[in-house]
């Protein structure tokens, strides 16, 4: 297929450009997702708005915020966050994902931004003679298909999974987005960011035509916080996560005073565990036994006939994130 490329000098022109025509004019930075996905004709861009030629500082990058935290600008790439020392300290969760993400060429040259956009992995949407649900068709093959790799809980007409690591350790970590558009800046909680096909079929976030992610905020963690995330996968390297889990702890005399579990690989959107927070929080760590906080880590498990292997993989990654993380409290 042919293609228009624009190389925008500033924020504002690549805002404007993106507005013009929504859909057939998407952005385009390190490439890792959509140029395959151009190569295997799931997506057809009348234009591509490259992002890298942009006079803008903020965009790339990893700085101290004055409260703290880290600003993390949407080009940086995923090795340089998982090389990041206060990533790695600080939001070790963060810097796990981002250093078990794909393979070492992928995480060169694809940003975070990107990682946090990319479109699903379902081999459905992916294979460019099936026009499913998702790319405007009138069903889901994975109902009656394959769904391996699909999601246990949270589907609704469409069973995707949200592919992105770094998503669930920043949902974990309460990090925010910055969203800028030709009207100024918006603010959003990552946790807010993403959407299923319960509420929009055909997008996976709530960017709007115009729009452009351009910076991820980490707040400073709070005093003894602690993190992790465990990934299971078919292949040691260079795959996406059958179920992952990113936890943080923060251990307060002898009680979990906070905590914070999300799932990956088992809904469309990160997976809020919110009973398995119930369990932990508030209670003695000599009195957590890990199994029990891991069982309630899915609250209405659904899944697809050849899935079901999710649910307790999810239990024992959730089980094994809060042993691993209160053996050194």
């Amino acid at each position: 297929m042919t293609f228009q490329l624009l190389q925008p000098s500033t924020l504002a022109e690549a805002c404007a450009a993106l507005a013009d025509a929504p859909g057939g004019v998407v952005p385009i930075a390190g490439g890792t997702d959509l140029l395959s996905e151009i190569r295997d004709g799931t997506a057809t861009p009348s234009t591509l708005v490259a992002l890298d030629a942009i006079a803008d500082a903020d965009l790339t990058g990893i700085t101290e915020t004055p409260d703290g935290g880290l600003r993390i600008g949407a080009l940086t790439t995923i090795a340089d966050v998982a090389a990041h020392e206060g990533i790695r300290s600080r939001h070790t969760a963060l810097a796990q994902a981002a250093g078990g993400l794909a393979t070492p060429q992928v995480r060169n040259l694809g940003t975070l931004g990107g990682n946090l956009n990319q479109r699903p992995r379902c081999w459905y949407y992916r294979h460019p003679l099936t026009v499913c649900l998702k790319r405007g068709g009138d069903r889901c093959y994975a109902i009656q298909g394959v769904g391996k790799y699909l999601c246990v809980t949270g589907g609704d007409r469409c069973f995707i999974v949200h592919p992105s690591d770094a998503a669930v350790a920043l949902t974990a970590l309460g990090a925010s987005v910055t969203v800028a558009s030709a009207d100024g800046e918006r603010t959003v909680a990552i946790a807010d960011y993403f959407v299923g096909p319960d509420v929009d079929l055909m997008r996976e976030n709530v960017l709007q035509p115009g729009e452009l992610l351009t910076a991820v905020s980490l707040p400073s963690p709070a005093a003894g916080q602690r993190s992790i995330y465990l990934k299971a996968r078919e292949r040691e390297s260079g795959d996406f996560a059958l179920v992952s889990v990113a936890t943080a702890l923060v251990v307060t005399d002898g009680t979990v005073t906070e905590a914070s579990v999300v799932l990956g690989g088992v809904a469309p959107v990160p997976y809020r565990a919110r009973n398995t927070e119930e369990y932990l929080r508030g209670r003695a760590v000599d009195d957590v036994v890990p199994a029990d906080a891991g069982a309630a880590a899915i609250a209405d498990p659904r899944p697809l006939p050849d899935n079901a292997y999710k649910v307790p993989m999810a239990s024992n990654l959730a089980a094994r994130a809060v042993a691993s993380l209160l053996s050194v409290a």
